[in-house]
Order: structure tokens, then C-alpha cells, then sequence
């Protein structure tokens, strides 16, 4: 079964949307993914296993194929004990009624003799596996740096390759996905060379952290390349805590077939979810760069600028609930009434036009009223005016 479109790694299901299978498939749903890619094994043991012995992977892939979305599994080998890794392999992909199989090799398998072990891997696991399993090698971006992989063994028996287009400590995701391209594209690299479906960074480490813009420059390069699907690593970080911002910037990303902005909705609502989250850096990431942003005041067409903005409004509106009574419109336009509130000040008045393209906020004219709840001793703010073109 082929893959195209948008997918998510899971490492640890726990740690996405509270473990809860349908609300992962909601979500999954909601932000336009075509597959997911759970941890089922690491060495011969089984992952996703909870304490007492329930297997999250099962409910979760039982959850997904029964939204319409393909379920693959991700294993972590090591080459220690190849034939005893493809068994626990072909046992998860049974167990789970997989979609496909992903081999994750790294470090591991760089150790001298590790050849021989990729061979009695693949062998084992060809001969164990439903015929017509799609297989995919998730390694290292560059096999130029990493000769001592034993690719051409891995890669003659796969289907796909999955490049860890990860660009830590940099910011270039598009320049770096073409050179991958270009190196597992080369014989004298790689030994097959296989169809591509990179996955890319959406997560932070070591005081660096991939951007919303950068998500959306590494989906948008992989179409420019002509790629089938691309995938991110990982859900378990850009949907938790301050990083939803990741999470939005790949949900709004319409990925090929579809026409510029037509999922106009979507990024309304993300919007309004940011707002409620009180996270300045989701207002910010559903905008496009160049947006301007006009109050009665002055205009404002910087990101500094927009992000002082947004600060004082969450600022004037800590905690309140944001809530649409209605959205109406056609094309790239909607139309939105909405209402806020906390303890200390209320909006009854909300009345936004957005405009969207490409899954961002390109024009943005809002108008409300900011007055004290009852019984609040809040001076009322001047009402303020918001158009971005």
C-alpha cells in the first residue's frame, strides 16, 4: 500500500494526547495526516507495553485504521541478534496487522561485521512477513558520513527509504533535504536506491528547536522534489506543552493535490485554539512572515511587532476562554463572530475576517470591544481594530 501525504513518528503513545487512542485519531484527523508510524519493538523486545501489560500500540493502530489513516510500525535494531530482531519484527507487524514495517539502524550497526547481520536481518524478516509487506530503512541523512552502515545490505530488500532529514544546530531543512535526495539517489552510496519519504524535524534539543517555518519549508521542499509523503519526528513533542506550534504549522500544511487554500477553516480554528492556550508562539506560527497587522493606532508589518501585539491581548485576556458563535464564508475567506472572557474582562462584539493561503493567516481585520466582566473592577481598554494584508 503506498504512502502519500503527511505522517507521524510516535515514540511513546503515553506521552501523546494522554495516551487516548481516538483522541490521537481525531487529532491525527484534524491535521490533514495520511499515516502514522508507532514504536512497536526495540532489539527483540516489544515497546509501548504500559505497566500492567497493556499493549498501547494495538489499541492506537485499531483506532487509526478505523479512521481511514495507514499504520506503520518503527523498530530500533542493533544487529546483536539479527534473526531474533526480524521474529520480534514479523510477531509486531502480525500482532498489529501493520500497514508496513520501518528498520530504524544507526549507531549500532556501524561496528565492524554488522554486513553480515543486516543480511540474516533481512532474510529472516522477508521470509516471516506477509508477502507484499512494504518495508523501509530509517536511517542517517547523509550516508556519505556514514559509510560504515551496511546500506546496499539493508536497501536490496527494501521498499522505501526513510532519510532522518534532521537539521540540528542549523536552519536550512530545504537545502539539506535536496542533498539527501541527491546521496540516496547514488549507487556508489547507498548500492539500491529506493523511492523516498524523508522524515523531518519537529522537535528541540540541546538548546536548539526546529521553527514552524522551517516545518513548513522542509513539506513544501519534499513536493518541490516531487516526493510521495513525507513524515515528521515526533508527535510525542510538537503536540505537548509549548510546542504546538510545530504541530499547527504541519496540520495547515496541504500537502500536493490540493488547492491553496482550501482548508481555510483549519487555520481559523488553530487561531482560536492558540488563543485559548494562551501560547503567543501558536498566535505567531499561523501567520505568514510577511503579514501586516493595523490597529487604529498604526500599522505594524514585522513579526516584532505582530508579537508585541499578541502579547498585550493575551495579556488583556490571561486565561479567558475564546469561543466562535459562527464562521461563514467561501474560497480563502471566513467570517468569524466570537466572544472571550476571564474574571477580570470580556469581548461580546468579536467580528473577524481572515483571509488564508497555503495554510497561514495572509490578512487578518478584526474588531472587538474589550470591557470588565460584572462585578470586575477592570478599567475597560479602548476597543482595537487588526487588519494583516
Amino acid at each position: 500500500m503506498a504512502l502519500t501525504g503527511k505522517g507521524w513518528f510516535i515514540w511513546q503513545v503515553s506521552r501523546c494526547e494522554g495516551g487516548d487512542p481516538q483522541a490521537v485519531a481525531d487529532k491525527a484527523v484534524a491535521g490533514g495526516a495520511t499515516h502514522v508510524l508507532i514504536k512497536v519493538a526495540e532489539r527483540t523486545y516489544t515497546y509501548n507495553i504500559d505497566r500492567k501489560g497493556r499493549d498501547l500500540a494495538r489499541a492506537l493502530a485499531d483506532e487509526l485504521r478505523a479512521r481511514g489513516l495507514q499504520v506503520w510500525g518503527w523498530h530500533y535494531v542493533y544487529g546483536d541478534k539479527p534473526v531474533e530482531e526480524a521474529e520480534a519484527a514479523v510477531r509486531r507487524v502480525a500482532q498489529l496487522q501493520l500497514d508496513g514495517y520501518v528498520i530504524d539502524a544507526e549507531a549500532e550497526y556501524k561496528r565492524p561485521g554488522k554486513a553480515a547481520a543486516a543480511r540474516r536481518f533481512m532474510a529472516t524478516l522477508r521470509a516471516g512477513l506477509p508477502t507484499g509487506t512494504p518495508v523501509a530503512l530509517s536511517s542517517y541523512r547523509y550516508p556519505s558520513y556514514h559509510p560504515q552502515l551496511p546500506w546496499a545490505a539493508f536497501l536490496e530488500e527494501c521498499d522505501l527509504a526513510m532519510p532522518q532529514v534532521y537539521w540540528e544546530q542549523a536552519h536550512n531543512p530545504a537545502q539539506q533535504l535536496a542533498r539527501t535526495v541527491k546521496e540516496y539517489n547514488s549507487e556508489a552510496l547507498v548500492g539500491t536506491p529506493r523511492p523516498i519519504i524523508p522524515t523531518g524535524a519537529a522537535y528541540g534539543s540541546g538548546g536548539w528547536r526546529a521553527t514552524p517555518e522551517e516545518v513548513r519549508q522542509f513539506l513544501r521542499a519534499a513536493q518541490e522534489l516531487d516526493l510521495p509523503a513525507a513524515n515528521l519526528y515526533s508527535w510525542d513533542y510538537a503536540a505537548t506543552g509549548d510546542n504546538g506550534d510545530l504541530w499547527d504549522a504541519a496540520a495547515g500544511f496541504e500537502w500536493g493535490g490540493v488547492a491553496s487554500g482550501q482548508d481555510v477553516e483549519g487555520p481559523v480554528r488553530r487561531y482560536f485554539e492558540a488563543l485559548n492556550a494562551g501560547s503567543l508562539e501558536r498566535v505567531l506560527a499561523g501567520y505568514m512572515a510577511n503579514a501586516a497587522l493595523v490597529t487604529a493606532e498604526r500599522t505594524r508589518v514585522d513579526r516584532g511587532a505582530l508579537e508585541e501585539y499578541f502579547r498585550d491581548v493575551l495579556e488583556d485576556l490571561s486565561g479567558a476562554t475564546f469561543t466562535i458563535q459562527h464562521m461563514s464564508g467561501q474560497g480563502n475567506s471566513r467570517e468569524v463572530q466570537w466572544t472571550a472572557r476571564n474574571e477580570r474582562a470580556q469581548v461580546l462584539d468579536g467580528e473577524d475576517i481572515f483571509g488564508v493561503l497555503e495554510g497561514v493567516i495572509v490578512y487578518h481585520f478584526t474588531h472587538y470591544t474589550l470591557a470588565p466582566t460584572p462585578d470586575a473592577t477592570l478599567v475597560p481598554a479602548p476597543e482595537a481594530e487588526l487588519v494583516t494584508a
